[in-house]
């Protein structure tokens, strides 16, 4: 089969080890569908719950060094899968140096996320990628025009995740340009533990992924069927 580079599969949010488990399965049909010779995680590719500053850890959820060992374990399936991977960072990636910072401790202690995590060689980490013009980011907006927004302060065709109730395609059109925003869903198992605190949410996480092909023109967010 023949894979076209300019045909892009991002990967949403998987937060493993709390990832759907047919994400993956459904990651490689859509891969295989439209021939995505290049692929992007879009970032939060583990959720780092028990060491959360924002949400109460729940205490029925695995400690600290029982949850990364799950997730380097749900992170391996990737790694064999995409052995090529732009990979945006994202706000739960960075916990771990967060905690260090509410503890006092200097940046020098820690080990780099891609160290801690095994990402392999193939594997590029960075907050930022860009693509045929298009650039891709986590996002650190939310919100249902998170996306659209992003793309407007990026002055850019900007490919986002972190909102997980909204996978979305836009295209801005000025009189001298064309942009394309998307928010590319989940990755997620709702109904995890990890996710309880949006259980009475009347918005329910998308899992989904995106795809922009023909050299950033255009855009398509697929939903899985759950």
């Amino acid at each position: 089969m023949k894979y076209h580079k300019d045909h892009i599969l991002v990967i949403a949010d998987t937060h493993c080890p709390y990832d759907h488990p047919n994400y993956l399965d459904f990651l490689l049909t859509i891969r295989d569908r439209v021939k995505c010779g290049t692929i992007v995680h879009i970032g939060d590719g583990v959720d780092n719950s028990s060491l959360s500053q924002n949400h109460i850890p729940n205490p029925d959820l695995p400690s600290p060094k029982d949850e990364i060992e799950k997730a380097r374990k749900s992170l391996a399936k990737y790694f064999r899968a995409f052995p090529k991977v732009k990979y945006c960072m994202g706000n739960h990636c960075r916990r771990v140096d967060l905690k260090g910072r509410h503890a006092f401790l200097p940046t020098e202690v820690f080990r780099p996320f891609r160290q801690i995590w095994g990402l392999p060689s193939g594997w590029e980490d960075d907050f930022t990628h860009e693509i045929d013009g298009v650039l891709f980011q986590h996002g650190f907006m939310t919100g249902d025009l998170a996306h659209i927004k992003t793309a407007i302060m990026n002055r850019q065709s900007t490919v986002i995740g972190h909102t997980h109730s909204v996978a979305a395609v836009n295209y801005l059109v000025s009189r001298k340009d064309r942009l394309l925003a998307m928010n590319v869903g989940s990755g997620i198992e709702v109904k995890s533990l990890a996710f309880q605190y949006g259980r009475d949410f009347l918005k329910k996480p998308v899992v989904s992924c995106g795809v922009v092909t023909d050299r950033g023109k255009y855009a398509q967010v697929f939903p899985m069927d759950l």
